[in-house]
């Protein structure tokens, strides 16, 4: 086994991998004894024609394109390992020599991380953040929490109006056709809520419990129902019972319930402050942080090779098809309901893989230049963090990311050079437009 590297233009590379006659030979042989049951001889039974009659009746490289195959699949890795590059694509691979008694070679095209010339990093500025909590946004996080504990009465005095949650019964007409999936029997609908088609929920305000209320609406243009999308209609709905929301009274009773370091109104404006604040504070530093590192990237002078950047767009479509097993669906599924396909999902996400792949060249660059270490502290650190928010004992994580410990430190260096290039940075007020 051996591997020689060849440069080429553009941050891409050549691998030469030289494996022995043998070991193309034994894969030959390996393959002959998965297919052979499948193939026809005449004279022997299936399974038990010799490989060289196989091979002189069909053709001497019959096994050779899956032998080829096998070798490649098994001796990559590590000869991609041997030759010391830091390989970021999928290769292109090409077979130059195969045959009895011949030395198998073949090559592998592959993108590696292209050099990066920094721009400024240090001292870049950036907008100040506003981390002042207003005795109105207090108020806000008090009706949020009022609305989450209100209930509901029932109403029978009156019309419908905007918060009540009501029953009904109601069907769409399309042209003076009823339309499948546009009736509903005793429905729960709160006014307001934007459950239904925009117009709808407020035509039902001054609606009658009893009463037959008509309610014209246009479906949207991206309907998801495309016999219906852009389509006036008409849905004839009865009211069958009305309930008022009752918001709870902010008094010490209350707060007494909701506050944890108190018993009383004050006391809990006085929580809620200071969970605001830290809240804020964290805002900040997250978009002093983004916005240094998106200066600096985009200062910063890289050739990304297409290659690198087309297995970033793969990576990130694996993501989103991870995510949507989580919910239930296939990559198939989302396709079909939003008409999209793969080819359009990659040019979306481009524009954002070709962000991460700047922002981590640009981000590894600073952590050279700095000569910024992740030490065995971070490390323990960095496992005492995941052991508190998976709630494991921390040996045990220790134990299950071993074999992660090099990028994990990696990761831990560039979340380091991020803060030393946000620490650096210089905070300005925002001019004010006249």
């Amino acid at each position: 086994m051996s591997v020689t590297v060849e440069k080429l233009e553009g941050s891409m590379v050549r691998l030469t991998v030289t494996e022995p006659a043998e070991a193309f030979e034994k894969a030959v042989d390996k393959v002959y004894g998965r297919q052979r049951n499948s193939i026809s001889v005449p004279g022997f039974r299936k399974g038990k024609a010799p490989r060289k009659m196989i091979e002189k009746m069909y053709g001497e490289g019959i096994f050779y394109e899956d032998a080829a195959n096998d070798v490649i699949n098994s001796t990559y890795p590590a000869e991609a390992a041997a030759s010391g590059e830091e390989i970021t694509s999928m290769p292109k691979i090409g077979v130059t020599q195969l045959g009895h008694g011949k030395e198998f070679i073949y090559t592998a095209e592959v993108a590696v991380k292209p050099p990066v010339e920094l721009g400024s990093y240090k001292g870049i500025e950036v907008k100040k953040q506003n981390v002042e909590v207003t005795e109105e946004e207090v108020m806000d996080e008090i009706n949020k929490e009022l609305e989450r504990s209100a209930s509901f009465a029932e109403v029978t005095d009156r019309a419908v109006k905007a918060g009540d949650e009501v029953k009904l019964d109601f069907e769409g007409f399309v042209d003076g056709v009823a339309f499948d999936g546009g009736k509903g029997e005793d429905y729960a609908l709160t006014i307001g809520s934007g459950s239904f088609i925009p117009g709808f929920e407020d035509q039902l305000i001054g609606a009658e419990i009893g009463a037959e209320k008509e309610v014209n609406v246009t479906f949207p243009e991206e309907y998801q129902a495309k016999e219906l999308a852009g389509k006036p209609a008409v849905f004839k709905c009865t009211v069958h019972s009305i309930r008022e929301k009752v918001l709870p009274e902010l008094n010490d009773e209350f707060a007494d319930e909701k506050c944890e370091n108190g018993s009383t109104v004050e006391d809990w404006k006085a929580e809620l402050r200071t969970q605001l604040e830290a809240r804020k504070l964290e805002n900040a530093k997250n978009a002093k942080e983004n916005e240094a590192i998106d200066r600096i990237a985009a200062d910063a002078k890289i050739e990304i090779p297409a290659p690198m950047l087309d297995t970033q767009v793969d990576q990130m479509i694996e993501e989103w098809g991870q995510r949507f097993m989580q919910q239930g669906l296939t990559m198939e599924q989302y396709f079909q309901y939003t008409g999209t396909d793969r080819a359009k999902m990659a040019e979306t996400l481009r524009p954002e893989a070709e962000k991460r792949i700047r922002t981590r060249l640009v981000l590894e660059q600073i952590v050279k230049t700095e000569g910024i270490e992740a030490t065995e502290d971070d490390y323990s650190e960095e496992i005492r963090k995941m052991a508190e928010q998976y709630k494991m004992d921390a040996d045990k994580v220790r134990e299950l990311v071993e074999s992660q410990k090099e990028q994990m430190l990696k990761d831990i260096a560039v979340q380091k050079a991020v803060e030393f290039v946000a620490g650096s940075a210089k905070e300005v007020e925002e001019e004010k437009k006249d």
